[in-house]
């Protein structure tokens, strides 16, 4: 099964003005450059607020997404980038089950 990971982030006003000057959808552009790490995008939108961009990917393995995510930061196209890995809620049962055999104990005052 492959990660799943949210991104958001925000692209920086040059980046505005080159896709002002040559609009196409960076989304399924980005989207062909991830696929040959083995990347593929799910979902991908562009948003109004704090975020210019929120995607869904996927991915073999943490490494591979952050070594990709660190390329797109260290162009400086985008700003503002944050990654979010997500659980499936199939896993997320299969941890709640694992949390209820751990012993751990709160600090005390």
């Amino acid at each position: 099964m492959m990660a799943k990971y949210l991104v958001t982030g925000s692209y920086t006003a040059e980046s505005w003005a080159a896709q002002i000057e040559n609009p196409q959808n960076r989304i399924e552009v980005i989207g062909k450059q991830m696929a040959a790490m083995g990347v593929n995008i799910l979902a991908g939108y562009l948003a109004f607020g704090d975020t210019d961009l929120v995607i869904i990917i996927e991915g073999p393995d943490d490494i591979t997404a952050a070594s990709m995510l660190m390329k797109v930061a260290s162009t400086g196209a985008v700003s503002n980038l944050s990654t979010t890995v997500l659980i499936d809620p199939e896993d997320a049962v299969e941890a709640m089950k694992k949390a209820k055999d751990f012993g751990y104990t709160p600090p005390k005052s």
